[in-house]
């Protein structure tokens, strides 16, 4: 698993890496090991497919191509805006107040975008599958890689319980009972969905992606006609409820940095947008794009959705965030402008929103499972690379969904209770996902400038973050890990709120050693041997390292291979697109065109 050379070893010559299907044999010298090619995928492999054969594994398809660019696209902009939005808003409010939450969501966001900066130029550079996970595994260290892979497979599986046990909370706006009963039925319903095949999936999902971009805009909309007065009391709100007894910092410090797991949690999802690099039409064009401009349309939900929220509705509202219920923000101020008939509405959004990100969460848990199996060496079980005949992996599916069964622990532990402490640990997870992009863009810059390549022959470089941006994401992360559950400790110690907090940290370094030891990582690959280490060259022995890097598993920054997946042939179908896009935007409704592009 090693991504060694030798510093001695001569530059090689460009040459060009063709995008080929890898559902057909392909060269190693045009594509990666389709046996490797997703070591570690995270939310991957949604738009991507691999060898039927890869690692061995099971006979049948495979996965299959069946995304389209356009599924694609929605899916990153609206997959981050769900549960955390729709319902986590509310937990922050009530735990932090609005000024808490408005700083700390807008401190996450700011880390979230110099991630995705550092993201980007790795991207934009190596077009690969498996994105960050990739690019931990190849600068960064082999053995943190498989550490990182089986902790967002677990991420995406407490998601979709996460998501399911949120669903019990948004029925009991209508006063549902037996919710585990309405749980087992969207759990049945969404293993249904993903047992299809992946065009289905991504169909649905585009439409109710749409749906959730739609009601982030009307609510904002209407978040600032309620605050102006338009509301059931006809009275100009403006910051009333920054000033009433508690507010603005409500909790004291510990109620202010648990705001930030919240945070966390809500971004979640935003690092998978380089996930599709590898499948994306001229890369080095469209990856930066979609960075920066992605990016900012999720600020502009979050922030102003935020700002309205604590602008609307009272920290201390009533049933807001407690043990057994929790009611959305959204529901709320749709309450506020005077209709019953439209809180209802906007609930039933939500509750479908909900389904969506449960969905989301739990087709890229099994893609994730599906790519540890086909990796060589496996890093799971080979029974989960089995693929039906129309590309489902059925037994990472059931795995996967399996986990999902936490959510029927809401009739012992409480609704709202179970479901937070379930963000605790995605919000975490997440944190760790952001923290490993920092530790691999350093690494990567590294390398750059020790092999002597020039900073001009990057193809998207995130300049201004340089050389501050890594660290500043290694620490800042660091921090939030650190300091998020001080709540949990003081003033009076709660075990389960402490291990909800911190689990993954143990997890984490349980799964990184366990790789070191019983798969002895830092062994280099044999000369000659049969098995291609993710983005390296077996044929050449792996250069001396220090005794600190081996015990570590740390790659060497001065021998690891800067060219391998490097060039790329660029689509010509993206400048047709171009032109359908430039058209549209020139003719009678361009206005129409220019907002649907906006949005969507």
């Amino acid at each position: 698993m090693q991504a060694f050379l030798y510093a001695s070893s001569p530059p090689r010559p460009p040459c060009t890496f063709h995008r080929v299907s890898m559902s057909k044999p392909a060269s190693s010298t045009t594509l990666l090991d389709s046996s490797t090619a997703n070591y570690g995928s995270i939310r991957a492999a949604e738009p991507t497919d691999i060898d039927e054969n890869a690692g061995h594994a099971p006979r049948h398809t495979g996965l299959q191509r069946g995304l389209s660019a356009r599924q694609v696209q929605m899916i990153a902009i609206a997959g981050t805006i769900g549960t955390g939005l729709f319902l986590g808003t509310g937990r922050s409010l009530a735990q932090g107040g609005p000024a808490s939450m408005l700083i700390c969501y807008s401190i996450v966001g700011f880390i979230v975008y110099i991630t995705l900066l550092l993201l980007g130029e790795m991207a934009t550079q190596y077009p690969v599958a498996g994105s960050f996970n990739a690019y931990t595994t190849r600068f960064f260290s082999p053995s943190y890689g498989f550490a990182l892979a089986w902790n967002y497979w677990f991420n995406d599986a407490v998601s979709v319980a996460s998501d399911l046990t949120a669903a019990q909370i948004v029925l009991q706006f209508w006063d549902v009972e037996n919710a585990w009963i309405v749980s087992l039925v969207f759990w049945l319903f969404l293993v249904g969905v993903n047992a299809l095949h992946v065009g289905g999936y991504g169909e649905l999902e585009y439409w109710l992606s749409s749906l959730k971009v739609f009601t982030v805009v009307l609510f904002i909309i209407l978040g600032t006609l309620v605050n102006l007065g338009v509301n059931t009391e006809h009275r100009f709100i403006g910051l009333a409820n920054w000033k009433i007894p508690g507010a603005p910092f409500a909790g004291g410090f510990g109620g202010f940095a648990r705001v930030f797991v919240t945070a966390s949690f809500a971004f979640g999802g935003t690092e998978s947008l380089g996930i599709t690099a590898g499948e994306t039409k001229n890369p080095s064009k469209n990856m930066p794009r979609v960075v920066n401009l992605v990016f900012w349309r999720i600020m502009i939900f979050y922030i102003f959705t935020i700002l309205f929220i604590g602008l609307n509705v009272p920290w201390d509202y009533p049933n807001l965030s407690n043990r057994s219920t929790t009611t959305s923000p959204f529901t709320i101020v749709f309450k506020q402008a005077g209709s019953t008939a439209a809180a209802s509405f906007m609930n039933s959004v939500i509750l479908t929103s909900v389904l969506s990100a449960g969905n989301h969460a739990l087709f890229a848990g099994t893609r994730v499972l599906y790519g540890l199996s086909v990796t060589n060496p496996p890093q799971a079980p080979k029974i989960f690379a089995w693929t039906t005949s129309v590309g489902t992996p059925i037994p990472a599916l059931l795995m996967t969904s399996s986990v999902s069964a936490l959510c029927f622990g809401t009739s012992f532990i409480g609704t709202g209770e179970l479901w937070g402490w379930l963000q605790n640990i995605v919000g975490v997870s997440n944190q760790i996902a952001w923290l490993s992009i920092g530790l691999s863009s350093w690494r990567f810059r590294r390398a750059w400038i020790k092999q002597g390549r020039s900073l001009t022959e990057l193809k998207y470089r995130a300049s201004w973050t340089w050389p501050w941006g890594p660290p500043f994401v290694v620490l800042a992360v660091s921090t939030l890990i650190l300091i998020q559950g001080w709540s949990s400790v003081i003033p009076r110690f709660s075990p389960s709120d402490f291990i909800s907090f911190y689990i993954e940290v143990p997890v984490m370094g349980i799964m990184l050693l366990g790789w070191i030891l019983l798969r002895n990582a830092a062994t280099p690959v044999p000369p000659g041997s049969s098995t291609e280490p993710l983005l390296s060259d077996p044929s050449i022995p792996a250069a001396p390292t220090k005794k600190t890097t081996r015990y570590l598993d740390l790659v060497d920054v001065g021998t690891v291979d800067l060219y391998r997946d490097e060039y790329h042939e660029e689509g010509q179908e993206d400048e047709a697109s171009e032109d359908e896009i430039t058209r549209r935007l020139s003719g009678k409704k361009r206005l129409f065109w220019s907002l649907y592009y906006w949005l969507i």
